[in-house]
């Protein structure tokens, strides 16, 4: 090999060092503008809003949802009352009925940044609310049995800690019983 091609070939390594190290700085120095405007998420704590009660579900409103195959009850969501609040909650009306006939009714929220749930009150036979007397969050727990809260956070509300879509795709996946993990092997 001659000489001048050996320099040249040396050069035009030299001048790609330089170009991506300058490249970098660049980008480097770029960063602080990149990141300005945005809030400090970790800074701002979670602040819950208020949340209202709904009117008494009807039946004519009712989206039954699978829970799975060893759920003891059947579950469904009072279509009306299905709501995401801008402290990201989703709160919604849930009822459940036993194998004997008997029926429980509450309003309840889910939170997909933390995977827990809340029940807010608990609906009587004439249609009005009791508040729950221990209105926590708590940890979602992923059970085999009546997992409602599970089968409506991983199937229908959340993904990755974030809620999915708005309330009319939440509705149409428990209409067409089309699970985020569905979605997801899909893909």
């Amino acid at each position: 090999m001659n000489k001048s091609f050996l320099l040249s070939r040396k050069l035009a390594q030299t001048l790609l060092g330089v170009l991506l190290l300058a490249t970098a700085h660049i980008s480097i120095a770029q960063q602080p503008e990149y990141n300005k405007g945005f809030d400090n998420e970790e800074a701002q704590p979670w602040e819950e809003i208020e949340a209202e009660l709904p009117p008494a579900p009807k039946v004519e409103n009712l989206q039954p949802f699978y829970v799975g195959p060893t759920a003891t009850q059947t579950f469904a969501l009072d279509k009306k009352s299905l709501v995401i609040g801008k402290d990201g909650v989703i709160r919604y009306t849930l009822v459940a009925v036993s194998q004997g006939g008997a029926k429980n009714v509450s309003y309840e929220g889910i939170r997909c940044a933390t995977f827990e749930k809340k029940i807010y009150a608990f609906g009587r036979e004439d249609g009005s609310w009791g508040r729950a007397r221990n209105s926590q969050w708590e940890i979602i727990v992923r059970s085999k049995v009546n997992r409602q809260h599970a089968a409506l956070a991983q199937d229908y509300f959340c993904s990755n800690l974030t809620i999915v879509g708005n309330e009319k795709d939440m509705l149409e996946r428990m209409k067409y019983r089309k699970t985020l993990t569905d979605d997801l092997l899909r893909e």
